[in-house]
């Protein structure tokens, strides 16, 4: 928590391939038209220059494209060990926007307001259509996107995390590149006791897209759901909840070329290794389960 009497620093993370500059502009933006106390921004390029930005705005570039989670690594040790500079840190996608002046204070009183709160997921909306993707609304009961709650995951470029989260378990597994990155944090931070919210009212405007416009979309999702039951889950639910995503895979017929890159890389999860393994407590599966998610699904 930051000090009594001061507002809570709010510092914001933004990865970028360098490939869309008008769109990052506009981010940055955005951000710069926080209500509150100015929020610091670090943009990192993922193996690629960074183009160019507003004044005031903190930019590295790395040789290489680590990936997701590991350019945002990057970008909280910007904010010293652990993020610890500041005691919010904004991640956003970098062909965001903020659609409001008050989410960076809307978060601070969050915050603020909730001592157990970890981290929000912001509400993903189109800019043309205000429609909000299902699967940008992290829980099983999606159907209605403006109807906030306590949740069991976030969406990875439209969230905030209190710093403390990043010293009590660690950052974001560099091992995953792409895809699942999110829920291995957040079930870590939910096993340290923080409590995840979801917030239709902190909005961020995203064009409507599918995750499978990746080219190694299906090898990723089936690889790193493997490594994310590998890494957090008690021994008896491992076999359990990649069963039932096995089951939910077929069931939803991908095309052959699909799927045998799905098999391939839930095959590579059995035989690469993912980091350490650090079971999640049977208490944090019953917390789970009782926000709606038991983690077999």
């Amino acid at each position: 928590m930051s000090a009594v009497g001061r507002s809570p620093k709010v510092g914001a993370v933004v990865i970028t391939m360098g490939n869309r500059p008008d769109e990052l502009r506009a981010l940055l933006d955005s951000v710069a038209k926080q209500d509150g106390d100015p929020v610091e921004v670090v943009v990192v390029g993922n193996g690629s220059p960074v183009p160019d930005v507003p004044e005031g705005v903190r930019t590295i570039e790395l040789p290489e494209n680590l990936g997701i989670p590991g350019g945002r690594n990057v970008g909280i040790e910007a904010f010293g060990p652990g993020g610890r500079d500041v005691d919010i840190l904004l991640f956003l996608d970098d062909d965001g926007l903020l659609a409001r002046h008050d989410t960076a204070e809307l978060c601070r009183k969050a915050f603020a307001a909730d001592p157990e709160l970890g981290i929000i997921s912001f509400r993903i909306a189109d800019p043309e259509t205000g429609q909000t993707q299902r699967r940008h609304v992290p829980r099983l009961r999606a159907s209605d996107p403006m109807r906030s709650s306590r949740v069991t995951t976030f969406l990875g470029g439209a969230n905030a995390v209190r710093s403390k989260v990043f010293a009590d378990v660690g950052g974001l597994p560099d091992e995953f590149f792409y895809a699942h990155e999110e829920t291995d944090l957040a079930w870590r931070a939910l096993d340290a006791g923080w409590m995840i919210d979801y917030r239709s009212d902190m909005v961020l405007y995203h064009p409507a897209t599918a995750p499978s416009r990746h080219a190694v979309y299906h090898r990723l999702v089936a690889r790193n759901r493997v490594w994310l039951a590998r890494r957090n889950l008690p021994a008896p639910l491992v076999p359990v909840y990649l069963g039932v995503w096995l089951l939910l895979t077929l069931a939803r017929r991908p095309s052959r070329p699909a799927l045998k890159a799905w098999f391939g890389g839930f095959r590579e999860g059995w035989t690469a290794p993912c980091g350490p393994r650090r079971p999640m407590k049977w208490r944090t599966v019953w917390r789970l389960t009782r926000l709606g998610r038991p983690p077999v699904i």
